[in-house]
């Protein structure tokens, strides 16, 4: 064959392909987004209100050929929602037809204008396809460009939002761990705070119970019984730390035919401070009156004494209920006395005299039995 009769060919058969290549289509698609476990079409989601105004653009463009039939759209519903591939599928007819009602109230079409198939997986969205003439094929290549490209943006945009939501929620995560962990430390450091009151509470009781402290006891000072002079007391303790005490002392004592006497009284009431938290050291004042009268030679004395000083000691807790109590009194003493003989068996004034002493006035080595 030579060159000429190629090239007539090859014209021949570019004349007949042309209108074959004017007949081809090509594709324009529209993908809107649903929220996974949701069948409603939300318009403003995930740019659905971009792409449902870019697909009324294009319905309103080829509205004739949609609604003679001659170019369709093609509905395809996906779902990820169900438990399974039958649960799928219906929640993707329902997707499916709500994205058709918009386009039927919108454009005024009819179901007989769509071509719908459901699907199971895949994702959870609606595409809308129409199939434009081939004459086209430049603007409709353009705008499925626009069409990938916005749908490239609408996934990056719904990775962003993911990426973000599950930032967020590890964020809210750390909050309520450190939360959690400062709530459990809080906890532990009141428990521990707790405990250390309540061992102090403890220790506090124990001292107090170690402490000697009572109410009220009576008293008997050994020393005075020694010399023949019963001696009793009694104290009043109004708190650990003070107590109220009055001592008394009797005795009347005669021999040899009435010749020789010894009697006495002393009443001696005193305030006490106890010291320490055992409060067993104290001290105190006293204040001291009696009356005495003794013969022990041919000259006897009478008379009446009144003084008082400062007291202090220790009690030393023997049990539950007794303790011993060591005491000394430092202080004045005025001694008014009247001295006498006696003459056939009368009493004969022989003068009188005074006496002031300062030093010690008061000893005592007493039994204290702690009534309660």
């Amino acid at each position: 064959m030579s060159k000429t009769l190629r090239t007539i060919a090859t014209a021949i058969c570019a004349l007949f392909l042309l209108p074959l290549s004017a007949q081809e289509k090509a594709d324009t698609v529209y993908t809107f987004r649903f929220v996974s476990d949701r069948d409603m079409f939300y318009v403003p989601y995930g740019g659905n209100d971009a792409e449902l105004e870019r697909l009324m653009r294009c319905v309103e463009q080829y509205r004739t050929d949609i609604l003679s039939g001659e170019t369709p759209l093609y509905v395809d519903g996906y779902s990820t929602a169900g438990q399974n591939e039958a649960e799928n599928i219906a929640m993707s007819r329902v997707r499916s037809n709500r994205v058709k009602s918009e386009l039927i109230v919108r454009q005024k079409l009819t179901e007989e204008c769509f071509i719908t198939k459901n699907h199971s997986g895949s994702g959870d969205y609606v595409t809308v396809r129409i199939v434009i003439p081939a004459e086209k094929d430049e603007e409709a290549r353009l705008a499925t460009e626009r069409a990938e490209q916005e749908r490239i943006a609408a996934e990056r945009a719904e990775r962003q939002r993911i990426a973000a939501e599950q930032a967020e929620a590890e964020r809210i995560a750390r909050e309520r761990e450190q939360a959690r962990l400062a709530a459990e430390q809080a906890r532990a450091d009141s428990l521990a705070a707790e405990q250390a009151k309540a061992e102090a509470e403890r220790q506090s009781a124990g001292k107090a119970e170690d402490a000697d402290s009572y109410t009220l006891s009576l008293r008997a000072n050994f020393l005075r019984w020694a010399t023949l002079t019963p001696d009793l007391g009694i104290e009043w303790r109004i708190s650990s730390s003070v107590g109220i005490m009055v001592n008394g002392s009797w005795t009347s004592w005669t021999w040899q035919d009435n010749a020789r006497r010894y009697a006495l009284w002393e009443v001696m009431p005193e305030v006490r401070w106890y010291l320490g938290e055992k409060k067993a050291w104290y001290v105190g004042a006293m204040f001291k009156a009696g009356e005495f009268n003794y013969k022990l030679s041919t000259t006897g004395k009478q008379g009446d004494l009144m003084g008082g000083g400062i007291t202090g000691g220790y009690q030393l807790p023997l049990t539950e209920t007794l303790s011993m109590d060591f005491s000394l009194g430092l202080g004045y003493l005025n001694a008014d006395t009247e001295k006498y003989d006696v003459i056939y068996g009368v009493r004969v004034r022989s003068g009188n005299e005074t006496k002031h002493w300062v030093g010690p006035i008061n000893a005592g080595v007493t039994l204290v039995w702690k009534i309660f």
